[in-house]
């Protein structure tokens, strides 16, 4: 109980704190456009380091290093292709999308995009894509509450149960408080507090050990494949691997940061803040799996909790190696990728329900403050439901978080991608994309080659699907593609 004190009482003081910011974040959300995308009004820094939080969930400090734990080197494959995923999709998507989406009936959400960007009076690609956002998403903060669930097990000797909603209930009080803005500027801090737990620990690690050599020497002498990059893959294994990129293009989570930006201009110094962080922390998690190998082979009396689960490897190694308020703050940077991610993926399901189902069908006059508070009921009503699913003590993280990943991925990410920078692609098109990415993903985990990983054909797939749809129908019409020009040339302009 003694060495659960000061953890307990330094994951408080941060909880309260965030609650904090989530009150004044309350004070200055005036309409719906505030609750679900701070205005439009993020600087870069506050964009970077958002996107990048919100991205990293808790697999970032659980399940990568419970997965290089146990596989070695060659599962950080993973970080090499989101690292390429994310550069890609700050270089080709994030600009463009903040210029068309404003352009575009300043649209506050992605179906609201699709429906304005392809003049869809039927509304099908509203209904089918917001849809799409409440299936994968509730997985998905599902995958959160698991994660932020074990934490607070393993921490604090709670039932799995307990931890269950010890877990969730800061995170959907502070989002269902301030909306946007409280999750925007959470998540620098929670970015700051991710960069430094990953930094620190296999550094200590290492010195613990005797030095970088020694480390590595003993991580080889457990078994001499953990350095070995190609072990145990094949071609199809790696593609997989790498596979995780593709989905940054189809992220509603993270393309609401672009879409909220101040200006396009922001990118330019947004991207290279956001890889600078995404780089420090990916190596730092895989050094953190990687010489936690080496850790707990020369001290296997401490090794019970890690072979009982190996995504507890960074929690173990902070409870073992610091003292108690800095394991605290260590353990409080798990919280932080948990809440950063869970908090906005709440939001884009609530802003999904809201804006593009009950305003749009039930209460077209809705007023603003009417709108603003149904958001908040649905962010609850989102969270009650993850709960639910994430009832089974048996979920593991990684796997929740890659269902759906690919599922966004495939359907969202060839959309969202040419739709910014092809002017032919029609509504059609955009339709039989997001449904085959979709189906795609859903059969493929059921029956497909379980070595490779459904996003890669489910946005190959969805992409084909895109091109011929779209070419085999009329072109989209002259207000379409004027719009499309204007908007290229708004990106365009310095």
């Amino acid at each position: 109980m003694m060495i659960a004190t000061p953890m307990l009482v330094t994951f408080l003081i941060y909880i309260l704190g965030m609650i904090i910011i989530g009150l004044f974040a309350y004070r200055a959300t005036h309409n719906f456009d505030d609750y679900i995308l701070g205005g439009r009004r993020l600087g870069s820094v506050v964009t970077a380091l958002s996107a990048g939080a919100s991205d990293m969930s808790g697999w970032l400090l659980m399940g990568l290093p419970g997965a290089i734990f146990l596989g070695g080197i060659s599962s950080s494959w993973i970080a090499i292709g989101v690292i390429i995923g994310a550069y890609c999709n700050w270089k080709l998507v994030a600009g463009r999308l903040r210029v068309h989406t404003e352009a575009n009936n300043n649209a506050l959400t992605l179906p609201d995009y699709f429906t304005s960007r392809f003049e869809d009076c039927s509304k099908l690609l509203r209904i089918i894509s917001a849809i799409v956002i409440l299936l994968f998403f509730t997985i998905y903060c599902a995958s959160g509450i698991v994660a932020g669930a074990r934490l607070f097990e393993s921490s604090f000797g709670m039932s799995y149960s307990s931890a269950l909603w010890a877990g969730a209930a800061a995170t959907i009080i502070y989002t269902f408080i301030g909306g946007f803005l409280a999750v925007s500027w959470t998540d620098t801090i929670q970015a700051s507090l991710m960069i430094f737990a990953l930094i620190l620990t296999p550094v200590v690690v290492v010195m613990t050990l005797g030095g970088i050599d020694t480390s590595m020497m003993m991580a080889a002498a457990q078994n001499s494949a953990n350095l070995d990059m190609f072990k145990g893959l094949n071609i199809v294994a790696i593609i997989s691997l790498m596979g995780w990129g593709l989905g940054y293009f189809g992220q509603p989570h993270i393309l609401a940061r672009f879409m909220a930006a101040d200006s396009h201009h922001s990118m330019h110094n947004a991207r290279r803040i956001c890889i600078t962080w995404m780089i420090l922390c990916l190596g730092g998690a895989v050094a953190t799996g990687f010489f936690g190998i080496a850790y707990f082979a020369h001290n296997p009396q401490l090794a019970s909790g890690v072979h009982a689960n190996s995504e507890r490897v960074f929690i173990e190694l902070a409870m073992v190696l610091f003292n108690p308020w800095i394991a605290g703050i260590l353990l409080s940077a798990i919280l932080a990728a948990i809440m950063s991610t869970l908090s906005c993926q709440l939001l884009v399901c609530s802003s999904a329900i809201t804006e593009d189902l009950y305003k749009a069908f039930l209460r077209k006059g809705a007023s603003q403050r009417e709108l603003v508070w149904v958001g908040r009921v649905m962010v609850l009503a989102i969270a009650l439901i993850s709960i639910a699913l994430a009832a089974d003590p048996n979920n593991r993280v990684l796997g929740l978080v890659s269902y759906a990943w690919a599922g966004f991925g495939a359907a969202f990410g060839p959309v969202i991608l040419l739709s910014v920078m092809w002017s032919r692609m029609t509504r059609n098109g955009a339709l039989a994309g997001m449904v085959i990415g979709a189906a795609t993903v859903v059969l493929w985990k059921q029956y497909g080659c379980a070595e490779l990983y459904e996003i890669i054909p489910g946005f190959l797939f969805a992409s084909i699907a895109i091109v011929v749809v779209s070419l085999m129908g009329a072109k989209p019409s002259a207000t379409i593609d004027s719009r499309f020009k204007q908007a290229e040339a708004d990106f365009k302009s310095v």
